[in-house]
């Protein structure tokens, strides 16, 4: 499995809320066909700080349940605070996308949302992994973008020059950035039916301080050749001089979702 590139850092668990917000208006009548219901049991797999995961868990309540799997410790200490401020019954669990530790055939609906672009050459292993924690008629709810749709309006021109450094951190270690478009050919190799496959264009207007992932993963690129101390120091003087005036400032970012049910 390839090391995630991004930090986790309150811009960027509120990056991941203000996701979750656009995800769950966009998505709302998908999550409630493919199993996301009262009383369900739900595996959401690397679900970082469990924005999404807390919301599947409304869902689920009062007699359902949610496990919330991912590798970093820290990321899963946010999302049970959360679940525990919401009130909502929730699991987490240390585990990777292709190796959970968790119950096979016992799960309505198993979630994983943008994972696969982190994760160069082991997209089907992963969605193979996925298939077999869902119970019979259960399913599999994929998620991801496709990255050269991203745009950042009103960003500094530093930013061209970051998120250069940023897809060839991406290119180097195999990932996948357009995974999104082929997510209903990884849930047919897994054997599983697709039921839907859909995409859609978030526009976020992101608030003071938050940069993107190109601005989170920039520890890596340091850490990978990738950058500088000295670039690094470069691309936040030129983002704190440009965050004077965010009112026009957008993301737009290319995302796809794909459910797949099993016999």
């Amino acid at each position: 499995m390839a090391d995630y590139s991004l930090t986790l850092s309150d811009s960027e668990i509120e990056r991941y809320r203000l996701m979750a917000d656009a995800a769950e208006q966009w998505e709302r009548d998908l999550w409630v066909s493919a199993g996301a219901v009262p009383g369900a049991r739900i595996a959401d797999v690397g679900c970082g700080p469990g924005a999404i995961a807390v919301r599947l868990a409304g869902r689920a309540a009062p007699d359902g349940v949610v496990w919330a799997v991912d590798r970093d410790s820290d990321a899963l200490a946010v999302a049970s605070t959360l679940a525990a401020r919401s009130g909502v019954p929730m699991h987490t669990a240390i585990g990777s996308a292709d190796a959970t530790g968790l119950d096979e055939g016992t799960f309505d609906l198993v979630m994983l949302r943008h994972v696969l672009a982190h994760n160069g050459g082991q997209e089907q292993a992963i969605v193979d992994h996925l298939a077999t924690l869902a119970r019979p008629g259960g399913a599999v709810y994929l998620a991801d973008i496709d990255a050269s749709s991203f745009r950042l309006r009103g960003a500094p021109p530093e930013y061209e020059e970051m998120d250069d450094r940023y897809r060839e951190l991406h290119r180097r270690r195999g990932n996948d950035l357009t995974v999104g478009t082929r997510l209903d050919e990884l849930l047919t190799g897994a054997g599983l039916e697709v039921v839907a496959f859909e995409g859609h264009i978030n526009v976020i207007a992101p608030p003071p301080g938050m940069r993107g992932p190109v601005w989170a993963a920039r520890d890596t690129l340091v850490a990978e050749g990738l950058a500088t101390p000295d670039d690094i120091a470069r691309w936040d003087d030129a983002f704190r001089r440009a965050e004077h005036d965010v009112s026009g400032r957008r993301f737009f970012a290319a995302n796809f979702v794909a459910v797949g049910r099993r016999a």
